[in-house]
């Protein structure tokens, strides 16, 4: 699936951020990021806004905690940013909701997501690609995403919010997943579960490895 072209301005550059308006560490930028064009960039951009607002913080309070410029998130909530996995991973931290909340929009109770189709974010950092096929409904606790891979770097997660339990089953190919201190290795069928809370990893070992995550909220 191809994502969007990198977003490259005056003030950022690629993926960077200007050593003026920058939090504790840029996690991820506009550089890479979003697949699935505008309708996906302005859903993002409107629910960053909204949670955001719920939340009571300011934009340059939540681009603190998130660990990001406040040039980038003013980018993300205008529409103008293509945010990467990173990037919203660490915004769902700061606000304490999960990730699904910014790209999953309300859908019809009988819902079909077929193969390519789906909101999809890249990572940054790895060929790495996570797709929403159900988010956290009401009164539940869990997200539900596809994962396309390829072998290389690693994607290294950082802890997501307190509770969170990752399950995680190989649907083809192989692929090292777990907890950073002691991944282990998985092929088609194999599954493992895991603290979401702590750092953790996927790394692809065969080409065009998929599988499929649960992650649990507690």
């Amino acid at each position: 699936m191809a994502s969007m072209s990198d977003l490259t301005t005056p003030e950022t550059g690629p993926g960077g951020s200007d050593a003026s308006d920058h939090g504790s560490g840029d996690n991820g930028g506009t550089s890479t990021g979003t697949g699935g064009g505008a309708e996906l960039i302005g859903q993002i951009a409107a629910s960053i806004r909204r949670e955001r607002e719920r939340s009571g913080l300011s934009m340059a309070e939540l681009a603190r905690r998130a660990g990001i410029a406040k040039s980038t998130l003013s980018q993300l909530e205008s529409g103008a940013g293509n945010p990467s996995v990173e990037t919203l991973w660490a915004l769902g931290v700061a606000l304490n909701v999960p990730f699904s909340r910014f790209v999953d929009p309300p859908r019809p109770a009988v819902k079909v997501i077929r193969a390519g189709e789906g909101p999809v974010t890249h990572s940054e950092r790895a060929d790495y690609a996570a797709t929403v096929l159900s988010s956290c409904p009401p009164n539940a606790r869990r997200d539900i995403y596809r994962i396309e891979a390829q072998p290389g770097e690693t994607r290294a997660s950082d802890p997501h919010m307190p509770g969170t339990v990752e399950h995680v089953m190989i649907g083809a190919g192989r692929a090292l997943v777990g907890p950073t201190e002691a991944p282990v290795e998985l092929g088609p069928g194999d599954y493992v579960s895991y603290p979401g809370d702590t750092p953790h990893v996927f790394r692809a070992l065969a080409p065009a490895t998929l599988a499929v995550i649960v992650m649990e909220h507690i």
